[in-house]
């Protein structure tokens, strides 16, 4: 294990998120809000952390695997850990559960929250909340690699351990052009979003704070009532439409860019996944006409903002679903399961995964059927490896287990059943608001601690997809 090297690229983390805090303070200071001081502070802490560990002299710059999933969970960590302390030095949260809660929320793009008045926060406070997300979203590693190419390591370590999806694959030959590739299309989609909403009504600030929760698919605003507060078909529409495209492989939005149409039409996951939004949108549509007496088009309206929410595991709130009926709510917890595509900022299971789990068994039944016949399991006109297959199956065995504690265990802490499934699946899931006692109406802060830092570690398990964690904490990783 080349500790030495680990404690280097966390710093290197640590540098690139003091960067980010300095909009905030600059924010709080040019707006002469009680914050700035605070903030400040912080920012010379993580940047006198990560200014420490960069000292660090390895003789071996190569990352291995373990060092490449050690390197991604640690960084995850450390940057919830430092991202917590704006919220405790400025007073908005007094315990370390709560402020660690906020800050893995955000920088896993949960969008959970323990803050009950977010209107409350000072300016500079709620760009740092957000801007963790836009952080966390297309990854704390990955933007790492596309500043600071002078690392000179296997950089593709440490993009397999952190971007989501099945498999992993460069846009371009070297791994740090395609972290830029990839920043650049993120930047390209978050001044988009900025500029609409700007159009669509919202002052600038909103407007930032809100992009800033869609691109990164994870869902905080700046509003108590989030998307409801603006009652903007509008405002909905737009965001909607930024949810879907961010819940799908950012690679075929670099294609697009590139003017190339045909990877996105032959892409099976993506037909997939918006032919889940659509058949759910109509479901739910249907129900809320027919059982809460809604015209049409209010209920197709509120359906399909809700179902692009949820699926892209986003969590902003135009309504409270909380109060739909069982059939609504039943779908609603079915997508938090399936997530959004591979390669994008959504959390989830992803639909890649469904769709080959879904193949897998349909070859085992034509094999029973046929025991001589040779099925191979395919995605388009590839064909998926049995190394991936079995990834796949073990990844949703893990899933359902990991829900399955964690539910079992929050529950024994006296939440009712319907809460904590819904708590777990939303922080597993990284999809925010869940049912009961976690509606989009309501948040965390009535949780006991216990459940608090077992939710953060579901966050950072659902957004590292599982094995990252795992592996960190093998006892064979750390065998030397």
């Amino acid at each position: 294990m080349n500790r030495l090297l680990i404690i280097k690229t966390l710093g290197l983390v640590l540098l690139c998120e003091a960067g980010l805090l300095l909009p905030s303070f600059l924010l709080a200071l040019t707006r002469q809000e009680s914050d700035a001081r605070a903030l400040l502070i912080c920012f010379i802490l993580t940047a006198c952390a990560g200014g420490l560990m960069i000292l660090a002299r390895p003789r071996n710059t190569q990352v291995g695997y373990r060092e490449g999933f050690v390197i991604a969970a640690l960084a995850w960590f450390f940057c919830a850990l430092f991202g917590a302390l704006p919220y405790m030095m400025t007073g908005t949260l007094n315990s370390l559960a709560d402020a660690f809660f906020e800050a893995m929320s955000g920088f896993t793009t949960t969008g959970a929250s323990v803050i009950k008045d977010v209107e409350a926060l000072s300016h500079g406070l709620l760009l740092w909340r957000s801007t963790t997300h836009w952080l966390g979203g297309m990854g704390i590693i990955v933007l790492t690699l596309a500043l600071i190419p002078s690392l000179k390591i296997a950089g593709m370590q440490l993009f397999k351990a952190e971007v989501p999806g099945p498999t992993k694959s460069k846009m371009v030959p070297r791994i740090v052009n395609t972290s830029r590739e990839l920043y650049k299309v993120y930047l390209i989609i978050t001044a988009a979003e900025i500029v609409l909403l700007k159009l669509a009504g919202m002052d600038f600030f909103d407007a930032v704070i809100h992009t800033f929760g869609t691109v990164a698919t994870g869902g905080f605003s700046s509003k108590n009532l989030s998307v409801a507060a603006y009652d903007s078909l509008a405002i909905e529409l737009i965001i909607t439409f930024f949810m879907i495209i961010c819940g799908m492989n950012f690679a075929l939005h670099f294609y697009l860019l590139k003017g190339k149409w045909r990877p996105l039409w032959e892409d099976n996951e993506t037909r997939l996944y918006m032919g889940i939004i659509a058949i759910s949108t109509l479901l739910i549509s249907w129900e809320l006409s027919n059982s809460l007496h809604m015209s049409w088009g209010q209920a197709l309206r509120q359906s399909l903002f809700q179902v692009s929410s949820i699926i892209t595991t986003t969590g902003f709130a135009s309504a409270d679903f909380d109060r739909w009926p069982a059939f609504s709510k039943f779908i609603l917890l079915a997508l938090m399961f399936i997530g959004g595509c591979a390669g994008s900022t959504g959390g989830g299971i992803k639909n890649a995964r469904l769709l080959i789990l879904v193949k897998a068994v349909s070859r085992q039944v034509t094999r029973l059927l046929h025991p001589q016949a040779v099925v191979p399991v395919r995605l388009g006109t590839g064909v998926v490896s049995r190394e991936v297959v079995e990834s796949v199956q073990n990844f949703f065995f893990l899933y359902i287990l990991i829900l399955a504690t964690a539910t079992i265990y929050i529950s024994s802490l006296g939440i009712d059943m319907l809460s904590s499934l819904s708590a777990v699946a939303a922080t597993l899931g990284n999809v925010g608001p869940g049912f009961g006692l976690v509606g989009p109406m309501t948040n965390y802060a009535g949780l006991p601690a216990a459940a608090k830092w077992v939710l953060s570690l579901c966050m950072l398990t659902g957004r590292l997809e599982i094995y990252t964690v795992l592996v960190f904490f093998s006892i064979k990783t750390w065998r030397d």
